[in-house]
């Protein structure tokens, strides 16, 4: 910076002395020809009497130096010249400074040569007799001028240029000690320049500004670790060279680390082959999705590059404990497996009933006992069978051939087909709403209202009721299906869509049920992408609600108009 404001001070005050010489050498130039045309015409007056005094004689005898003496008569003819003949001379009756003289007594111009091709001066004097003596000098030029002062301005210029050195040496040294010597860490107690206290208010406003961000950045951090390190997964932040820069309390505790170094990789502490895999895919740019076993528990091991500005700067990995699930999942295939098993038992049986009555090994009076036991076994597996291919089929579906339902003639067509069942144990079966339209796939809401109705009552209490209630609101259609029945422990809420589920196993296979009515619900109510909610009491039994989105305005119209032509058919 000094050396910029040192050049351009020297600049400058160059600058400033060149147009100084141009300006005075143009009033030097200015002055020297008013004076020069001051001279002349004093000449022209002194050989104007002379002439007239001695006429041609005495121009002839004087010694004018590089003065230009020319005697014109009063019709323009030139009757003497001092440096051409005469006769050799054009008229110079219209010559400016001869008109002048011819009107007034005197004149004078400046004008160029085409004779002698110079710039002249010319001053002209009326004698008595009409006659004008003019006399003409050549104009000194700027060039001319500049030669003459050459020397004393090669003088001046050096003096200048050595001061503008000094000067500008100085100035700089000057301007920028202030700078220099700032106390940018409190920019308002700087006394300086007055133009610069705006940039210092700046600065200080900065400064406060990033003073509050690394605040808040430091607050955010702190948030940031302390909800981490309550998050039962493990998070684990790494850089591009795989190096630790954060993780949580539950990462640290699976990987026992109790303090992390600034150059720790995670690789140091695990060798299980999986995660190390994801990881180094990940500093790839590859996402990953792991199952890692640690120590016999399961993680679900997410790997995901962070990217900033299209560049790798790191990975996140998420590890999410799952071992409940793997091991639910094995006790549910442990569960099918045994469930298979078990079904040699009624299978025997049947065969070994029915075995005997084809031999006629029994009387008569147990026949009708053995044909009964037959057919209750066979039903139970008839429906186990049913209910484990249609759950198959709700798995493989994709998409849903839909069509208009009226949910409420579905619940009556349901009531009719429990009535046989509800009747058994007394129990009084209520439905309350009004016709209801959906755009659905009627065996699945077919499926779901019956499942819901006939859970409801399986687990009922003798004499007890149910009510099938259907409402809709601007936006969803309500399934509600309320039953007085045992209810459901709250800690067995969370899994009764579960396959194969049962909350109280011996009573459920004395209700005769499969484990896999719920399920059938879920599916089928994911399938039409809606929402099931539970409340149930131990003793006082058990509601369930469906919620179905509604169908937009013109699907309605569609649908009523589809019902009335099946009607009308």
């Amino acid at each position: 910076m000094t050396k910029r404001i040192f050049r351009a001070i020297v600049m400058i005050a160059m600058g400033v002395f060149l147009a100084s010489l141009i300006l005075i050498s143009g009033f030097l130039y200015r002055y020297f020809s008013a004076v020069q045309m001051e001279q002349l015409r004093t000449q022209t007056e002194l050989v104007a009497q002379g002439i007239s005094t001695g006429g041609k004689a005495y121009a002839e005898a004087l010694k004018v130096g590089n003065l230009r003496v020319t005697w014109i008569d009063a019709e323009g003819v030139v009757m003497y010249d001092s440096r051409t003949a005469p006769e050799m001379m054009e008229n110079h009756y219209e010559r400016t400074e001869v008109i002048q003289a011819r009107a007034q007594g005197y004149g004078e111009s400046v004008r160029y040569s085409s004779t002698l091709t110079q710039n002249y001066l010319y001053s002209a004097q009326r004698l008595e007799d009409g006659t004008i003596v003019r006399l003409a000098v050549t104009q000194t030029s700027v060039l001319q001028l500049l030669v003459g002062l050459l020397h004393p301005m090669a003088i001046v210029l050096l003096i200048a240029i050595i001061l503008a050195f000094i000067s500008a040496k100085y100035t700089s040294k000057k301007l920028v000690e202030p700078l220099n010597d700032l106390d940018l860490d409190q920019p308002l107690s700087n006394v300086v320049y007055d133009e610069l206290s705006p940039l210092l208010r700046r600065i200080d406003q900065h400064q406060k500004k990033s003073e509050e961000q690394v605040m808040l950045l430091n607050r955010q951090k702190k948030e940031f670790d302390t909800t981490i390190s309550k998050i039962k997964e493990g998070i684990i932040l790494l850089n591009e060279k795989g190096q630790i820069v954060s993780m949580n309390t539950a990462a640290r505790q699976l990987f026992q680390i109790k303090e992390l170094n600034s150059d720790d990789y995670l690789l140091h502490h695990t060798r299980q082959v999986e995660l190390i895999q994801a990881i180094n895919q990940g500093l790839t740019g590859a996402k990953q999705e792991r199952m890692v076993d640690i120590n016999g528990m399961y993680y679900r091991t997410l790997v995901r590059p962070v990217l900033s500005e299209q560049q790798l700067t790191g990975v996140v990995v998420l590890m999410f404990d799952v071992t409940d699930e793997v091991q639910n999942e094995r006790m549910r295939r442990e569960f099918t497996a045994n469930v298979s098993h078990e079904l040699k038992t009624p299978l025997q049986t049947i065969s070994g009933y029915s075995e005997i009555l084809k031999n006629n090994l029994v009387s008569e009076e147990y026949i009708q006992s053995f044909s009964g036991k037959i057919f209750s076994e066979s039903q139970r597996l008839i429906q186990l069978v049913e209910d484990i291919i249609h759950l198959s089929q709700l798995d493989e579906m994709t998409e849903l051939a839909m069509q208009p339902v009226d949910l409420y003639q579905v619940v009556h067509h349901v009531k009719e087909s429990l009535a046989v069942v509800a009747d058994e144990k007394a129990i009084q079966m209520n439905v309350i709403g009004q016709s209801t339209l959906l755009f659905a796939h009627p065996s699945l809401i077919h499926s779901i209202v019956y499942n819901l109705c006939d859970n409801a009552i399986k687990y009922n209490r003798q004499k007890g009721q149910v009510t099938v209630t259907l409402s809709k609101t601007d936006e969803h259609v309500l399934l509600e299906v309320k039953d007085s029945g045992v209810g459901i422990p709250t800690d067995d809420l969370d899994r009764i869509f579960e396959r194969f589920y049962r909350v109280d196993k011996s009573r459920s296979k004395g209700a005769g049920g499969t484990g896999l009515g719920l399920s059938i619900v879920k599916h089928a109510a994911l399938l039409h992408q809606a929402e099931i909610n539970v409340w149930s009491e131990v003793g006082l039994g058990t509601t369930v609600r469906v919620q179905f989105k509604r169908a937009k305005e013109q699907d309605l119209l569609q649908i009523e108009g589809s019902v009335g032509n099946l009607v009308q058919k």
